[in-house]
């Protein structure tokens, strides 16, 4: 009988590619989006962020009230040239620090914050892969991962989520938007070395890692030909 391993999807992920491949796409924002820059996508992508965010705050009070109690900083998690902070996480944080691994990217954010009169919310920029990612304790009321999670192996991506766990003060959140597979299984995409995950897959990842899913909702408006998006609201299990 044959003991061969069917290899996962993820299994395939290569960082060294990824960061390779990422480094040489501008550092605009057609070149993070995938060239739908200049399509309806941003403008749509933004307002459902908010409003999943508004929704957020309107159903858990705690939330609220911990950002109120603790301070409001926000953590941005394969962040780019910084336009969801610039869009979205400074509307609702007093400061965001930025993970992001691709230099042109890092180097871009302080330009785009700049531009829209918003270097008071910006924090530090973390010149680092997820995979190496720790954050400070108790340091964030809560950490957005858009778009970046499918860079990471699932073995890394529980770690990472575990390590993220320390890093949320009293009632914090971890908010994830990513796009889903219309099936249940992953697919790997060699172009930049990632996986696009099954929505069971991500929930099944978020429960290893001691994570409650609250709320999740799917991106309306965006163009055709694209994967679903779909948010993800989760906090630590109340036994974590």
């Amino acid at each position: 009988m044959s003991t061969n391993k069917i290899e996962e999807p993820d299994e395939n992920i290569s960082y060294a590619d990824a960061i390779d491949y990422w480094t040489g796409v501008p550092a605009t924002v057609d070149g993070v989006l995938g060239g739908f820059g200049h399509t309806t996508l941003p403008k749509t992508d933004v307002k459902g962020s908010i409003a999943f965010l508004k929704r957020i705050l309107r159903l858990y009070p705690e939330f609220e009230e911990s950002g109120k109690k603790f301070g409001t900083r926000g953590c941005d998690v394969g962040a780019g040239i910084g336009r969801v902070t610039r869009d979205v996480l400074s509307k609702f944080c007093s400061t965001v620090d930025l993970v992001e691994p691709v230099v042109p990217f890092a180097n871009q954010i302080r330009i785009e914050l700049e531009r829209k009169n918003l270097l008071d919310k910006l924090g530090d920029v973390r010149q680092v892969g997820m995979q190496d990612f720790i954050p400070e304790a108790e340091r964030y009321w809560f950490i957005w991962c858009q778009w970046c999670l499918g860079q990471l192996k699932d073995v890394h991506l529980v770690e990472f989520l575990k390590r993220c766990k320390t890093g949320l003060q009293k009632d914090g959140m971890i908010f994830v938007k990513e796009n889903n597979t219309s099936t249940l299984m992953d697919e790997f995409d060699t172009t930049d070395s990632s996986v696009t995950r099954a929505d069971q897959s991500f929930r099944r990842i978020f429960d290893q890692a001691g994570f409650e899913l609250l709320q999740t909702e799917i991106q309306q408006g965006l163009p055709q030909g694209l994967y679903t998006v779909r948010s993800y609201a989760l906090r630590l299990k109340r036994d974590s």
